[in-house]
């Protein structure tokens, strides 16, 4: 596909991919019930198995050059593209590669650094995570203490790490660490690509109220990182994170929460189809009344969540215009944030509300207690995590305060200290 083709061009030439590309059970699932029945013919292991034919198409990342693994197509174009693909739930994979890797590496990374990492971003062939978060630094990320000191042509890390998401499926991260103890906390951080199969680096899970495992605690004992794999220059890793934390943001404040099933739950469009489809509330000899779609209490509650839903979608497409004209997320990302994370805690409890009872007992699977959990339920025990990950909703209320509506910040004496006498749990 040319990346001067017209929008015709495009849309024609997507359809005629998807008709050769696409298993024609998710393609008939897909035009019969959108992405809820293709859910019911597909599973995540199909989905894997057939995603290296997505990541070759450039349709993932399309507006990316076609050099790093997409189409260079406008974004009013690529936009166009993602249209036609919707009905199908063709999910991207790899979205911390996607959303927190790839905008530092567009902003502050060297032409090869984007070469090398960029492609197997795109193509799911190396996963990434992000090791920011410490136990002693979370809300006050630039407080943190892991630790990298220069020893030739490497760095050697030595640290701890928490709340990595998906750190035991990953071989890449991001890594942001103290290289100055000697200077304020946010001029003494360097920003890192480190290769996660090496020595000196352990990952435990952390077992979250779902009963699966997203999160994760990372020990790095004297891990070994290229000085080819600093990002921006020693010292400046704060800036360079901000363009991390900018892109997860605005990956979270997205639908389901990060457009991955295992992050999200239930989108609006899947309460109207539960609504439809479980007209007894998933109770069998039960009243009707609280899962009926013709309930006008129901209905309401529903449209309302809506037309919120909307508002949130249409606050994301201003980011991302930003972001493919060639400009980092500014602090604008927060605005999507802080409104989807309380939106899908809503509606996650209105999915569990529909299903009833159902929602408070089910039947006991094979695999334990997370594994016979229902979609619903799943996704109304991870979205408790919305309003923390990504930036506390505190957190992003002061960014929006600061940055966008031009408050004063928060009084913070230490904030020209050197790192070393500023005080730390």
């Amino acid at each position: 596909m040319r990346s001067d083709a017209s929008v015709d061009e495009v849309v024609a030439a997507v359809r005629a991919w998807i008709e050769w590309a696409v298993p024609a059970p998710w393609v008939e699932a897909g035009r019969r019930g959108g992405a809820q029945a293709v859910r019911e013919v597909r599973t995540r292991a199909d989905y894997e198995a057939w995603y290296p034919l997505f990541g070759r198409s450039g349709l993932v990342a399309p507006t990316w050059p076609i050099a790093y693994g997409g189409l260079g197509l406008s974004p009013d174009v690529a936009r166009r593209a993602d249209e036609e693909l919707r009905p199908f739930n063709l999910g991207r994979l790899n979205p911390l590669g996607l959303n927190l890797a790839a905008p530092a590496l567009f902003a502050h990374g060297t032409e090869d650094q984007r070469l090398r990492y960029l492609l197997p971003i795109v193509r799911n062939e190396e996963v990434w995570c992000q090791l920011f978060s410490e136990p002693g630094a979370g809300s006050d990320l630039a407080s943190l203490a892991t630790r990298a000191e220069r020893d030739g042509d490497d760095w050697v890390v030595t640290g701890e790490k928490v709340w990595t998401t998906w750190a035991h499926l990953s071989d890449w991260a991001v890594l942001l660490a103290r290289t100055d103890v000697d200077v304020p906390k946010r001029k003494g951080l360097t920003y890192f690509l480190i290769d996660l199969h090496q020595p000196g680096v352990e990952i435990r899970p952390l077992r979250h109220i779902g009963g699966d495992v997203d999160f994760n605690e990372v020990f790095l004992d004297r891990a070994r990182v290229a000085d080819s794999q600093r990002v921006g220059d020693v010292g400046e890793g704060w800036k360079v994170a901000n363009a991390t934390l900018s892109g997860e943001r605005q990956m979270v404040a997205g639908a389901g929460s990060g457009g991955v099933d295992r992050i999200g739950g239930s989108g609006v469009g899947h309460l109207m189809w539960l609504a439809r489809s479980r007209p007894d509330a998933g109770v069998s000899g039960g009243s009707g009344v609280s899962g009926r779609w013709d309930d006008p209490v129901r209905r309401d509650q529903i449209m309302r969540l809506y037309c919120e839903e909307r508002v949130r979608e249409w606050t994301n497409l201003r980011v991302r215009a930003q972001l493919r004209a060639g400009r980092s997320p500014g602090p604008e990302s927060s605005v999507g944030k802080v409104h989807q994370s309380d939106l899908n805690q809503r509606v996650q409890l209105a999915a569990t509300d529909i299903l009833g009872m159902a929602a408070i007992a089910w039947p006991a699977g094979e695999g334990g207690y997370g594994a016979s959990l229902p979609y619903e339920v799943r996704g109304m025990l991870r979205s408790r995590a919305n309003t923390i990950e990504g930036g506390t909703t505190e957190v992003n209320k002061n960014i929006l305060g600061e940055r966008v509506l031009g408050l004063p910040r928060e009084p913070d004496p230490y904030a020209s200290a050197p790192w070393s006498e500023v005080p730390r749990s």
